[in-house]
Formats: structure tokens, sequence, C-alpha cells
């Protein structure tokens, strides 16, 4: 992961948990006298369940920095990629957009420490079913061919990344699947059953497809833009080839060839 998504990341984490135990500490202090004529040990209980309840989050974020620095799971940080995906992004594009840091920068940051998260869970271990799940902007503009209802319909004229696309889902056996939306999207991953899906979308798409297929592990990858947004995008194959043989664990079938 590039150090300075990792900064942001990181950064907006701290700054997050900092801020949320701060107004937990306020919400303690500010009814403090009404909790002792409650009861005289009231402020103590609340203080101990506040205490545990920041605890429980500063550790989770200290093994969450500590995974994506070693790239490995520690303890039980299978659960972080969950806490980061469901609680804390949503509050950290709150939080950015506060500081005035970029909605599409925090995005970002969130699609590599998810990957990252991703990796480290899988930590070499093969994965059977992969889903190669891509957007219906990859393909030439102009090209009359239909591939959303079935992508090997492709002619391999070379103008867009379909053709390499194609060669990769046949080179490691996995399912290949070009979607128009995220509706048609979650179809083919309900309908491929995968354990792990390889995706290429812009920011926007990936985090909100991200969060819609967990807790199945998803690697993303940002598609790129030379004519602007959803017009003859392209992708960088050799990105999704790493991820391919790192999902993969080295399987690698003969090509077969197209009919």
């Amino acid at each position: 992961m590039s150090e300075p998504k990792k900064r942001i990341f990181i950064g907006l984490i701290v700054f997050t948990v900092v801020l949320i135990t701060a107004v937990t500490v306020g919400l303690y202090l500010i009814p403090y006298i009404g909790l002792k004529n409650i009861h005289p040990l009231a402020p103590k209980v609340v203080c101990a369940t506040m205490g545990l309840v920041i605890g429980v989050l500063i550790l989770g974020v200290a093994l969450l920095i500590v995974t994506l620095v070693r790239g490995r799971e520690v303890f039980f940080a299978a659960k972080l990629r969950g806490i980061v995906v469901e609680v804390l992004f949503p509050i950290m594009i709150v939080i950015g957009k506060l500081l005035g840091i970029s909605k599409e920068k925090i995005q970002q940051s969130f699609v590599e420490v998810n990957n990252l998260l991703v990796r480290a869970k899988v930590n070499g271990s093969r994965t059977e079913r992969i889903l190669l799940l891509m957007p219906h902007c990859l393909q030439f503009n102009d090209c009359g061919i239909k591939i959303t209802s079935d992508v090997y319909k492709c002619a391999a004229c070379g103008k867009c990344r379909i053709k390499d696309l194609v060669a990769l889902a046949q080179k490691y056996q996995v399912h290949l699947s070009v979607a128009t939306g995220g509706t048609l999207a979650r179809r083919r991953v309900a309908e491929a059953k995968p354990q792990a899906i390889i995706a290429v979308a812009c920011e926007r798409d990936l985090t909100s497809g991200i969060q819609d297929s967990y807790p199945l592990p998803v690697i993303g990858i940002l598609n790129d833009r030379p004519f602007g947004p959803c017009f003859n995008t392209s992708v960088d194959i050799t990105k999704v080839a790493e991820a391919l043989e790192f999902l993969a664990g080295g399987r690698c079938e003969p090509r077969v060839a197209n009919g």
C-alpha cells in the first residue's frame, strides 16, 4: 500500500478514536451529578462501562495498525475488517469532510486498507472459487457485441482490456463477469457464489461494493479513466494478474481456447 494512502487512513482512524473518546468522556461528565442521585455506585458503573468500550476501541485500532504494518493478522484481527467496513469508514467520511480531505482520497485509502486486510487474512491460503467482476465501461464504447450476458462473446479485437481479462480468466480457470451496475453485480455474485472477488471500478463503486459484499473478501482495483468517468475506461492488467496469482495460491491451468 502506498505510504500517502496509509497515512491518510491511519491519521483519520486515530483522529476518529480520539474524537469518540472525547465525546464519550463528555457524555459521562455532563450527567455525573445526576448519576450520583440515582445510586452512589452509578457513576462508577457507567465509568467502568465507558472505559471498557474505549479500551476495546483503542485496542482494536492498535491491532488494525499492527496488521497494516506487518501484513499479517494478529490475534482477533480477522474481525477488524468488519469494523472498518461497517463502522469506522462512514464516520471517517464525515470527519474527513470536516477536515477538508476529499471523499475520493478517503475512498482510495479505504480500498487500499481493505485490500491489505484481505491479503492479511488470506495469507497464502488457496482460494478455489474466484470471481472477476468488471464494469461495463471497460468495453470499447463503439463495440456492438453485448458481453454483459456472456463475456466470452468478445471478438478479441484488442481495442479494450476485455480481451486480456478473458485470457486471464481462462488461464486461472476463474469466473469472469461484466456488470452494468450495482444490481446486476450483486446478482452475478449471488450466481457465482465465489469465495473471493477481484473487482475493478471507480472509487465510489468499489467502496459500496466492498461494503455490500462483506464478509466476502474483495480485492478492489481502481480503473483508469483517460477519457473521464464511465467511458472507455481501462485497468492495469498486471494488477489483476497479481491479485489472481495471490488468491489462487499459484494455481494456473492451461488456457482454454475461445469457442
